[in-house]
């Protein structure tokens, strides 16, 4: 079992980048689809503590029902939050990994690399062809 974790949505490229890296550093993480397989709201609040984000900073508006929601209105409870997300999983920003180095929000995607024990096995290029570690096994 790894003790590498993301939170994962296999339709960002994001997600799908910070996947790519992970496995870059030479390790297969435990990868939980949180649209089938939501934390719940224990688990989600120790990720957030664990990031040192306030609840309101993991909410994702973009492509969900966050504004029809009305959750920018800022007299909403952490519980009445946590009510909207168990609801709609998709306002979870994406990706969240955990690691034994931290947990992270992982937006941009190469903010994964601080927070993974081993470094990254060969050159890895984004999706849109943006290069992240060159050949010479450095950060662009």
């Amino acid at each position: 079992m790894t003790d590498i974790t993301i939170y994962h949505n296999p339709n960002c490229g994001t997600s799908r980048n910070t996947l790519a890296m992970i496995r870059n550093s030479g390790v297969e993480p435990q990868v939980i689809e949180y649209l089938k397989t939501p934390p719940s709201r224990a688990e989600l609040l120790a990720l957030v503590a664990a990031m040192g984000i306030s609840l309101r900073d993991a909410l994702r508006q973009k492509g969900t029902p966050y504004d029809e929601l009305g959750l920018g209105n800022p007299a909403l409870t952490d519980a009445q939050l946590l009510d909207a997300i168990e609801q709609h999983p998709i306002l979870i920003q994406r990706p969240i990994v955990k690691t034994p180095l931290g947990v992270r929000l992982c937006r941009p995607s190469e903010l994964v690399l601080d927070i993974l024990p081993n470094p990254q096995q060969a050159p890895f290029t984004k999706e849109d062809g943006e290069v992240v570690i060159g050949k010479d096994g450095q950060r662009a």
